[in-house]
Order: C-alpha cells, then structure tokens, then sequence
C-alpha cells in the first residue's frame, strides 16, 4: 500500500531533515521526515496563508490537518498569545508537529483526529491547508467540520491552489457561510477566508 501525507501511520523509511526558516522576524527551527505533506522545506500556500492571518488573531485556533507543525508554529511566531489546537490524522506528523513546538520554545494542544472526529470545543479561527490529494469529499469535509466549531464571529482561514479548485471551494463557502471572499492571489495559491 502506497503511503500518503494522509495516511494515519505511514510506513515509509524514516528520513530525519532539519532546516531553519525566516517568519516574522524569528530563526524558525524545524524537522521533518519521511511519509508526511512538504518535508523538505515549508510549503509556500502555508506561508502565504499566515501572511494572511489578521494581525489582531487573538484566541483559540485551530490548526486542521496540521502535519509536521509549520502553520502552528509560523502562528505562536506572529501571534504569541494565541492558544493553537493542532490536529492531524497522521500519527508521525504529529509527534513532528509536537517536537517542532518544543525546537521554537512553543506550546500548543495535539489531537490525533480524523478530520474534526476527536476535536472537541469551539475556535475563535480554523486555518487549514487542507489534503487536496485526499479528494474534494475530504476537504469540503473540513470545511463543513469547521463551520460547526467555530464561536460566533469565527473564521476559517484557508488555503486552495487555483488549478486545485479554488474557485469551487471558494463557491462552496460562499454556500454554507454567512460570507467567503479570497483575501489574497500568489502563485496560484489563494488564501479564502469564510465567516459564520
């Protein structure tokens, strides 16, 4: 069987990698390994998407589909009073997710979640740079799921290359939140932000 970055225990052949990163104002450290989503450097839709993120972010978030920890890390850097919830279906990203928090000085709560199944409580923001790969059924499942764990005046915030659907996902939003609107265009990547 073919691993996937979605795959809850991947079997690939461990492959330790460790790089720094630049991201508000701060020498991010990270490690990444084998069978997980971007493990050679931090993708730029990630990047771009807490670019993106309102510069008043300011209680609880989660971080949906979180990987090795690149967003939740690249948040508390830009935002470190926030309280990050990160939560990923593939059991080894998140032991990377959890090791990158401790690299940067940083604390965030892991859940080991098939999509929303094991999270609990309600979020001031969802940021997601959602499984495309995994399929349209998947990700508009996380779109869904955050809709239902968002507080009053919440956000999801998140991240669709155009040639991997943006337009649709973003008619999707526009169909089951009170608004959706790109916030941002950069290589293709669009950042959607949609609020209940």
């Amino acid at each position: 069987m073919t691993d996937h970055y979605f795959s809850a225990a991947p079997h690939s052949a461990h492959e330790d990698r460790h790089f720094t990163f630049g991201f508000a104002g701060r020498t991010l450290r990270f490690q990444t390994d084998a069978g997980v989503f971007s493990k050679q450097h931090v993708d730029p839709g990630s990047e771009l998407l807490c670019r993106c993120l309102p510069e008043d972010l300011a209680g609880d978030v989660l971080d949906m589909g979180c990987g090795w920890g690149a967003m939740t890390v690249m948040t508390l850097a830009a935002h470190p009073a926030v309280r990050v919830t990160m939560a990923d279906v593939n059991a080894r990203a998140l032991e990377l997710a959890k090791t990158n928090l401790a690299l940067n000085g940083m604390t965030a709560t892991a859940v080991l979640s098939d999509g929303f199944s094991a999270v609990g409580g309600l979020f001031d923001a969802v940021i997601t740079n959602p499984p495309i790969r995994a399929g349209k059924q998947v990700v508009y499942g996380i779109f869904e799921g955050a809709k239902a764990h968002l507080k009053a005046g919440g956000a999801l915030y998140a991240v669709v290359r155009k040639q991997q659907g943006a337009p649709s996902a973003l008619s999707f939003l526009k169909g089951i939140y009170r608004e959706a609107e790109v916030v941002e265009k950069d290589g293709g990547y669009w950042i959607l932000a949609a609020k209940i």
